[in-house]
């Protein structure tokens, strides 16, 4: 295998074996949003099945074991790893999403982006004004979750719109992907600066010349796994020892990866790195990461129905709707930026449904939040992380049963698909 081959498609025009063959199929259909949102569910389901079940004590005990060097400070428990270091993976790729719409995608435009940004934005807001007002006079020590319900996965959110949306407009998943790309961007910022209580800056400039390090041998003419894996390594190890959450270190990196296309290639780097990290973090960092962080046990924790979870709940299934549809309105009625061609505010109610779907990041973020450090009653994680997952499944439903109902409605009136280049 060629060193280029590592992160992309080889340079060589060589036929590939049956083995690679299987390999390249399994990469695709992993790679998939329908495949990699049932993997993910599936592990999540798992997790908090096995939380509840008489094996409960055992699967808690297996993620407090800890793990790793503790002279690099990376002694983890193996749910501490899975949150710091596979979901940096997923970052990782979510860096060269956002790397690729700046340059080459939908965010190139101010035009065609502007109203999807809004719309994330206010998607934003809301739901964490509507988890301020309900915490703030019943329990104001869980105000520090107030960004709990802000996030959207994507992987979710575009397998249920790949599921229910076949046959709508190719225009709504574009602006589907470009809020949740910019939502995913806005809530590493708020984990960057929020969830940061000391910076090690020292260690922070380390891990940024590390990056820097990384962003230089990934432009050379050809890349080589063994000088870019372990300075990839190295950022986030160092970025981690700074204090900042390690996934900042992903995106970073990611973000470092060229989109344009050097050096003669047919395509922009970041495509080609995606073609081989995106299999991994979708068949295996999400999915651990899942089978972990949604496992809340609910047997036998204090009070589940509180202030916390029910602020979570309302400001994923109501927040998020409301915040991406109003914002959307009141941009395209009051400055000169419009929608796509073929979809109206209207169609955007079971879009802005999806981005209901918090699960990974939300996940991540009520750890952050309510985590044993923080001295705040134990019952908030598990109660944050019930709303979330609550909150995400009727998000899921009610978007796909009204994805469902669009499509039907444009077959009745023979209305075709508006198809959009993405």
């Amino acid at each position: 295998m060629s060193d280029h081959g590592v992160y992309g498609p080889s340079t060589t025009d060589s036929g590939t074996d049956q083995g690679s063959s299987r390999r390249q199929a399994w990469k695709g259909w992993i790679s998939g949003d329908i495949q990699g949102g049932a993997v993910l569910l599936v592990a999540a389901l798992l997790g908090f099945a096995l939380a509840n079940s008489p094996w409960r004590e055992g699967y808690h005990s297996m993620l407090e074991t800890v793990v790793g060097p503790a002279s690099l400070h990376l002694d983890l428990s193996l749910a501490e790893w899975a949150a710091d270091g596979l979901l940096a993976i997923f970052f990782f790729v979510v860096g060269l999403e956002l790397k690729h719409e700046f340059v080459a995608g939908s965010l190139r435009d101010p035009r065609r982006a502007g109203v999807p940004v809004a719309a994330a934005v206010g998607g934003m807001v809301v739901p964490a004004l509507i988890y301020v007002a309900i915490v703030a006079t019943n329990d104001p020590e869980a105000l520090r979750g107030w960004a709990t319900p802000t996030a959207t996965d994507i992987a979710f959110a575009l397998a249920v719109f790949a599921i229910f949306g076949a046959g709508l407009p190719s225009a709504l998943r574009v602006f589907l992907m470009t809020l949740a790309v910019v939502d995913d961007l806005l809530g590493i910022i708020v984990i960057a600066t929020v969830y940061t209580e000391t910076i090690d800056f020292v260690m922070l400039a380390i891990g940024l010349v590390c990056v820097v390090a990384f962003g230089f041998a990934v432009r050379l003419r050809r890349t080589h796994w063994w000088i870019l894996a372990p300075l990839g390594l190295a950022a986030w190890g160092f970025v981690h020892a700074s204090g900042v959450h390690s996934t900042v270190a992903g995106v970073l990196l990611g973000f470092a990866v060229p989109a344009a296309l050097v050096f003669d290639e047919r395509h922009p780097r970041t495509e080609s790195f995606a073609e081989t990290v995106a299999p991994i973090s979708a068949g295996i960092a999400l999915p651990l990461f899942a089978f972990a962080s949604a496992g809340v046990t609910v047997i036998g924790v204090g009070h589940i129905v509180q202030p916390v979870s029910i602020g979570v709940f309302c400001g994923l299934v109501v927040g998020k709707v409301l915040g991406v549809v109003v914002t959307t309105f009141l941009v395209t009625r009051l400055t000169p930026l419009r929608l796509a061609e073929g979809i109206s505010v209207r169609s955007l109610v079971p879009v802005g449904l999806l981005t209901g779907i918090g699960f990974t990041v939300a996940l991540l973020i009520a750890e952050l939040s309510f985590s044993d450090a923080t001295g705040l009653p134990a019952d908030h994680q598990p109660a944050a992380k019930v709303g979330i997952l609550l909150g995400s499944l009727v998000a899921a439903v009610l978007g796909g049963a009204l994805l469902r109902w669009d499509v039907r409605h444009a077959r009745v009136n023979g209305e075709a698909a508006v198809e959009l280049d993405d």
